[in-house]
């Protein structure tokens, strides 16, 4: 099936046109080169180390100078003085910042002595996670496949041939003179060990097993003679949460013979994780190789299915880099060759890591979030005494970049002063309830969390004159206005973002005390705060205003749409609760459009999604295309100018096609809201809504001809159905007694009982 394969024939060209496998802990990036191969291998524990033990200056006594200065308009007098009390070293500082790069851990290097290759193939299958090349050579047919083995938690490299082979296998590292490195090779294994100056150490492992033949080591070599089959596992530790890599990457001994079962156990697993959600589409298939695929369409368009290719890579990138992981994926995902990766390949909480994870809920990828969950509680102890020394507030404060050490410190000087990335980081853990609906959780996790960020805003939030609660310093990530000076992002009082992430959380901090029926006090405190925000406002072009004023812009297309997050990713706006900010936020997103925004992979994605949230299949389709063949490699990662991978605009595709098929919002169901023309007929399976609900959808010519719904609680189904009428009966065809109000339809759900919803003049067979 052409939408789950990605296939080539020839190996890639350059690293970020390899096939990415992993299993969340480990990754390894394939090229699918002949002579020599190179698996390019990553731990997601592997950053330099060096700034582990960081700190922020305590600077909350220059807070009170910053607000005068900003509350008197002084914008670029305020943004300066902001970021020298709160921007830390890095960005325009002149100064390097401390997060440490996410690193390469080396790669596996073989070699197989034969002649030239033809009838070569290089393919991903989605459906397995496992890579295969093939080829002929001097007569004999080659096939070497890779699998990141998720119950083994090891990367594997199966090679077989139909005739004995001889080859040789080695472990390197691109030069680093802060990294000291020492070689090691037995009988069967070979191993690098290595020592970051002033940082951690790590350990890359490979052990080889031979179907008859010979295995010699010859320096830091293994070379094999005469196998029919040779299988290696590989295998990476490092010293960042133990004191010894070697103990990590132990790894049990697999014979060759192992390899058929090995296969059968990673793909029942894998495909547990992987499998939750299936959508299949009557649109004409591909024998195209996905490279060729991608160039058509580029230059004659009119490929349907290559979006549902993407979307279907991107489900499997988010189990690729979260299955064993106890990170979450980074700008990079886990896949990284670079000393040096734009930006460290780190966290970005402004909208990048954020982004990565918008799909995971509504995409039957749950399990996923964990390592997000962890991550952000990681960062706990820290963002307290964060809160204190930079700012003197109660609460928690989380950094606008970081790396995983758990320390919230302000790097990046000109963005670093923004108290919103907590708030924003808050929402996955409301949609994990929300979607899954597990009380436990909500109690033990989100709502302690919740707690933390709103104390930070009753501490931070000061009154003006009028009894109004005001935010300053705020700014808009990563916006600026002309009055701001010539800093990247100038600071203000009360952006609409920050307002927006105020309401998020407090909104859903009061209604999770309500569940579990605790804090009233608290719960009225949050409800103040929230009855005193300035209002959202509407600017002079009818655009949703940005900041607090009607302030022109000095990139008015720029690549960020902070201040519509309450359309998309957010449930602020709505276009019947508050239809004139629904309407002006349209107009800025079309706004930002017309002066050339979303000239980024993540941003063009974002607008996919947020014309999806409009309902507009045309523009959603529009960019979600041109995400696809302006903002992808060969193997379909997703591209940020010149030249950069970043995996966020995978998964914000993802998350588009998710919006297209099925919305949620106030845990009402909205069935196919921007449904492509290309995507005339088709079904979809395990797709999860707010409320606890999983849901199947088969549509004909463009129309709804079958809902399936199961709910994991005994509740209130409400199914937005517009102007058509619809039927629900139970899976035994008893007819269910609904209510009709307005363009809604409302019935009783029972836990785990299956419900039918379809047009009253299709019949519910």
């Amino acid at each position: 099936m052409s939408a789950e394969k990605l296939w080539y024939r020839q190996p890639a060209k350059e690293y970020m046109a390899g096939l990415p496998i992993g299993t969340g802990r480990l990754a390894a990036m394939i090229l699918g080169t002949v002579a020599p191969e190179r698996v390019a291998l990553n731990h997601e524990w592997l950053w330099r180390g060096e700034n582990r033990t960081r700190e922020n200056a305590k600077s909350a006594h220059l807070l009170p100078e910053v607000r005068e200065l900003l509350l008197a308009g002084k914008y670029e007098e305020g943004t300066i003085k902001g970021n020298e009390a709160f921007g830390g070293p890095g960005g325009v500082s002149g100064t390097p910042n401390r997060v440490d790069p996410y690193q390469p851990a080396g790669d596996l290097h073989f070699v197989l002595e034969h002649g030239e290759a033809t009838d070569y193939r290089r393919e991903l299958d989605l459906a397995t996670g496992l890579v295969t090349v093939s080829y002929t050579a001097d007569g004999t047919h080659f096939t070497r496949q890779y699998l990141a083995h998720i119950p083994k938690d090891v990367i594997l490299v199966h090679i077989a041939a139909d005739r004995p082979f001889h080859g040789a296998f080695w472990l390197a590292r691109k030069d680093d003179p802060r990294c000291c490195l020492r070689h090691e090779t037995t009988a069967t294994s070979l191993a690098m060990d290595g020592q970051f100056e002033q940082g951690i150490a790590f350990r890359v492992q490979a052990r080889i097993e031979t179907r008859n033949g010979q295995v010699t080591a010859e320096g830091n070599r293994l070379v094999v003679r005469g196998a029919d089959e040779v299988l290696v596992a590989i295998n990476i530790g490092t010293s960042a949460k133990t004191d010894c890599p070697a103990w990590e990457c132990r790894a049990p001994a697999f014979a060759v013979a192992d390899w058929d079962r090995l296969l059968q156990g990673h793909t029942a697993a894998y495909r547990e994780l992987y499998r939750g959600l299936e959508m299949h589409l009557d649109v004409p298939d591909s024998d195209l190789p996905t490279d060729e695929r991608l160039r058509s369409a580029r230059e004659r368009g009119a490929d349907p299915q290559l979006p549902l290719l993407y979307f279907n890579l991107g489900r499997y990138l988010m189990v690729a880099s979260t299955a064993t992981g106890d990170l979450p994926p980074n700008l990079q995902g886990k896949w990284n060759e670079d000393l040096q990766p734009p930006w460290q390949a780190d966290y970005h909480h402004d909208v990048n890591l954020q982004m990565n994870y918008w799909p995971a809920e509504a995409g039957n990828l749950a399990a996923s979030a964990e390592p997000l969950f962890r991550h952000i509680e990681r960062f706990v102890p820290h963002a307290r005494k964060a809160a204190q020394d930079l700012y003197g507030c109660r609460g928690v404060w989380y950094p606008i970049q970081t790396d995983p050490w758990g320390r919230s410190t302000a790097e990046s000087h000109g963005w670093a002063v923004w108290v919103g990335a907590a708030a924003w980081l808050a929402q996955h853990l409301w949609w994990h309830y929300e979607y899954g609906q597990d009380v436990v959780f909500l109690r033990d996790r989100a709502y302690p969390f919740f707690k933390d960020v709103a104390e930070f805003y009753e501490s931070y939030l000061i009154e003006d004159a009028h009894g109004q609660l005001l935010v300053v310093p705020s700014q808009s990530p990563e916006n600026r206005i002309p009055q701001g000076g010539k800093l990247p992002v100038t600071l203000c009082v009360s952006a609409t973002m920050d307002i927006v992430l105020i309401q998020d959380v407090l909104e859903h901090a009061i209604r999770a005390a309500d569940l579990l029926e605790v804090d009233a006090d608290r719960r009225r405190t949050w409800q103040s705060i929230l009855d005193r925000l300035p209002p959202l406002k509407v600017g002079r072009h009818g655009q949703l205003q940005e900041w607090n004023e009607d302030f022109d812009e000095a990139e008015p297309g720029h690549r960020h749409f902070s201040h519509l997050i309450g359309l998309y990713p957010g449930d602020q706006l709505d276009p019947e609760r508050t239809p004139e900010l629904w309407a002006a936020a349209q107009r800025s997103l079309e706004r930002r459009l017309v002066h050339s925004g979303g000239h980024t992979g993540w941003s063009r994605s974002w607008t996919a999604c947020m014309f999806a949230r409009l309902g507009d299949p045309v523009r959603a389709w529009e960019h979600l295309v041109h995400l696809i063949t302006d903002f992808a490699t060969d193997s379909l990662l997703d591209l940020h100018p010149p030249r950069i991978f970043q995996i966020d605009g995978n998964f914000g595709g993802t998350a588009a096609v998710l919006e297209m098929l099925l919305q949620s919002y106030h845990e009402e169901l909205h069935f196919l809201p921007a449904l492509p023309t290309a995507w005339p007929s088709g079904q979809v399976r395990g797709l999860r809504a707010r409320g606890g609900f999983t849901v199947g959808l088969e549509w004909r010519n463009g129309r709804l001809i079958r809902a399936e719904i199961v709910s994991s609680q005994t509740r209130t189904c409400t199914i937005r159905c517009g102007a058509e009428k619809h039927g629900v009966q139970t899976a035994a065809g008893k007819s269910m007694k609904c209510a009709v109000e307005g363009n809604r339809l409302i019935f009783d759900a029972r836990r785990g009982q299956l419900y039918v919803v379809a047009p009253a003049d299709a019949g519910n067979g």
